[in-house]
């Protein structure tokens, strides 16, 4: 992946099974722009590295998940918008998803994600 290039093929899969489809942001640009001037999204968002985030400037209320750097959910938080979120000090990774879709994939503390690539 380039440094300024998300890549939007990817799948976001939890025991075999996929979640969501999935953007990557790996670089600092994208990493700081996230979801801002968006006004939805349809999958996940996935910044790495990174141990916390906002939503200032965001169009809409998130569902935050923190994983560790064996991609294990360590802590999820809904954020409303214009909100500091406090650093996860373990965290090594964050997924971003509209408010509503952790619920709806099962997603919950302890489960371990992985980002799939297509081939």
């Amino acid at each position: 992946m380039s440094e300024n290039t998300v890549s939007e093929a990817a799948w976001l899969m939890s025991d075999g099974r996929v979640l969501a489809s999935a953007e990557v942001a790996t670089s600092r640009r994208d990493r700081r722009r996230g979801l801002i001037g968006r006004h939805n999204l349809s999958g996940a968002l996935v910044l790495a590295p990174c141990s916390w985030v906002h939503t200032i400037g965001m169009s809409f209320p998130l569902d935050v998940a923190y994983l560790d750097r064996d991609g294990v959910v360590i802590k999820t938080v809904q954020m409303d918008r214009f909100r500091i979120g406090a650093p996860v000090p373990r965290a090594r990774s964050v997924v971003e998803a509209e408010r509503g879709a952790f619920a709806r994939w099962g997603l919950r503390v302890g489960d371990r994600l992985e980002i799939r690539e297509p081939s």
